[in-house]
């Protein structure tokens, strides 16, 4: 067979996204291979195609269990063997599994990184005929990525005790240019093919909100998408407990996951929201790597993440189908505070010496700075983010972000900001952000008195400024380098390499405010049937009894709904109508086997509307 056969016999599809089919061809004449493409972008498939060509197994390292029962589970159900070798396998199963393997059952086997060097997967792998070992979410090699994985360092010596030099392939969806310098290097990748695709979901609204209440503002943008599918991401423990909690108490239907609860309990709740039994989960970010939830029309972050690879890989797991998605954050400045505790208290960081974890601490500081800018900028939120990742845009306008729908004018705050400048050096460079405002805003609590601070002169200069509207005078500073930000627990305001050009009067520092905003289109929700649906779109009836015969196989499979079918292809039936089985060939990500165990199902349905619509 050849790869195109492949791609609409098991996957159902009649042609490549951006990128895939290079990277396909790159791997099938020999070459190792990156791949940096965005969430949803079809990495997988960048993989499992030559490992269905290849003659002998491909080994999958892939970090997470989720992640691994995930993808197997979908290449069964599209005709494909493949099996995982991880902790969630009792003994004799591992054993089984191993046995199958050598046995040639499976074409891939997704195997943690922990179990390469053990003596009994060294032993299988050296009798084996193993074609390519893919690394899976690759960033976890780099000390300077989110995810840093000291078991990934041990990749490349697996590979050198083979008995031959497999094709090597390395996919991720968040890299900065550092990272991906760190992907080549440490994997031992051999003049490998490189594929970016670019890192821009074009179908995702990001915003920002800054708000008091931030359970009140959770229930508002819950009233905007009635019904709709979501995920709500929340730092700790406990603010998954107390979200859920109230979520349920509101009349919604929620689930709660975090790694505190027991494996039973987190099977249950991961299963619930898949299977669409329970449309909201609110979770830490223990829940999602991996998880291909197509149906997904929303994702709060109800705190800041650590950086900004979390959130867009989190912020990802919206809009898979390519439906327009939102992407919420709520940002307070307890974020920040809460995130340099859980980074410096991190267990995975308790396994380095102590020079590495220096050096990750330092880093995870850097992406925290960059992450907290995100939350201040008025600029373009997603060019921001691309930027990040070395994607460069001339735009600077992409019409689908907070910032880009609003208006904003330009302000003058030179004079405020110089005498901040001036009173961060008056305190000789020694306290935070929340001093240095109560100070200039005449504050007489306990701390300020007991330092002495009333008597300075600039004390209370700047009362007639809100205290939110002066730290957003600050951030700004700090972003534009008039002022520095210590790293650690307390970290301590300090002048910018800029701060003498604007205390000598050489600056003009000019900040936008936001002033109203463009009125933004709200998601829309299933609506009656028109009495004549126009050509190209889908009916929306049909489709919700497609939905719920989805559903009902998907439930007793145990199995979740989008492996089935996903909603594009749902909405592909819809507008396609098929009635044979060439017909249903044709509907995007149907093949063979799927036309073998779904399709009469489908077409029944579809036939049964057609003929209760017409009579």
């Amino acid at each position: 067979m050849t790869k195109l056969e492949i791609l609409h016999r098991f996957f159902g599809y009649s042609s490549f996204r951006e990128g895939q089919e290079s990277l396909i061809d790159a791997i099938l004449s020999g070459c190792d291979a990156v791949g940096v493409m965005p969430t949803g972008a079809g990495k997988s498939l960048c993989f499992q195609i030559p490992a269905l060509l290849f003659p002998g197994i491909t080994l999958v390292v892939s970090p997470l269990i989720s992640l691994m029962k995930d993808q197997v589970n979908s290449l069964v159900q599209n005709g494909v063997r493949g099996a995982y070798l991880n902790s969630s396998l009792t003994y004799s199963q591992y054993r089984a599994a191993l046995r199958n393997a050598k046995a040639g059952v499976y074409k891939l086997i997704y195997v943690a990184p922990e179990r390469l060097l053990t003596p009994e997967f060294l032993d299988f792998a050296a009798h084996a005929d193993i074609s390519m070992v893919t690394i899976d979410e690759a960033h976890c090699v780099s000390q300077w990525g989110q995810d840093f994985r000291p078991s990934y360092l041990s990749i490349p010596e697996f590979i050198r005790q083979l008995p031959k030099r497999p094709v090597v392939s390395a996919f991720t969806a968040t890299a900065t240019p550092k990272v991906r310098e760190d992907i080549l290097q440490l994997l031992a990748l051999q003049n490998p093919t490189v594929m970016l695709t670019g890192f821009n979901r074009q179908n995702l609204y990001f915003e920002v909100r800054h708000p008091k209440d931030k359970l009140a503002e959770t229930f508002r943008i819950l009233e905007e998408h009635p019904g709709k599918s979501g995920v709500i991401y929340c730092s700790t423990r406990k603010a998954v407990e107390e979200v859920c909690s109230a979520l349920i108490q509101r009349g919604y239907a929620a689930v709660r996951y975090h790694a505190g609860l027991s494996d039973e309990e987190r099977q249950s709740s991961q299963e619930s929201f898949l299977y669409d039994r329970t449309p909201i989960i609110v979770a830490t970010n223990a829940f999602g790597m991996g998880i291909d939830k197509s149906n997904v029309s929303f994702v709060i972050h109800y705190n800041m993440p650590k950086d900004l690879e979390s959130y867009y890989q989190e912020a990802g797991r919206a809009g898979r189908d390519g439906a327009p998605a939102d992407c919420i954050l709520l940002y307070s400045g307890q974020d920040v505070i809460t995130n340099r505790f859980l980074s410096s208290h991190a267990e995975e960081n308790e396994q380095l010496n102590e020079e590495d974890r220096a050096l990750v601490l330092q880093q995870t500081e850097e992406r925290l700075k960059a992450m907290t800018f995100y939350c201040h900028t008025t600029g373009c939120l997603r060019e921001y983010i691309l930027r990040y990742f070395g994607e460069r845009s001339s735009a600077g306008y992409c019409g689908n972000c907070y910032n880009c729908n609003h208006l904003f004018r330009e302000e003058d705050v030179t004079e405020p900001a110089k005498t901040v400048c001036t009173c961060v050096k008056d305190l000789n460079e020694r306290y935070g952000v929340k001093l240095v405002c109560d100070v200039l805003r005449g504050s007489k609590n306990e701390r300020v008195q007991r330092l002495g601070l009333t008597r300075l002169s600039l004390h209370g200069s700047l009362a007639h400024l809100k205290e939110s509207r002066l730290r957003e005078i600050v951030q700004f500073m700090v972003m534009e380098g008039y002022l520095s930000l210590t790293a650690g627990d307390y970290p301590v305001l300090g002048l910018g390499s800029k701060s003498a050009e604007l205390l000598q009067g050489d600056a003009v520092i000019r900040m936008k405010l936001p002033e109203e905003a463009k009125p933004r289109k709200k998601m829309q929700t299933a609506a009656p049937a028109p009495a004549q649906t126009a050509p190209g779109t889908h009916d929306p009836v049909l489709f919700e009894r497609l939905r719920n015969l989805r559903a009902r196989l998907a439930a007793e499979q145990h199995i979740p709904s989008y492996v089935i079918f996903s909603n594009a292809s749902l909405e592909d039936m819809c507008i396609r109508l098929p009635e044979t089985s060439e017909e249903f060939l044709q509907v995007s990500g149907v093949g063979e086997k799927k036309l073998e165990h779904y399709g009469s199902y489908f077409m029944e349905e579809i036939s049964d509307y057609l003929r209760e619509k017409s009579s």
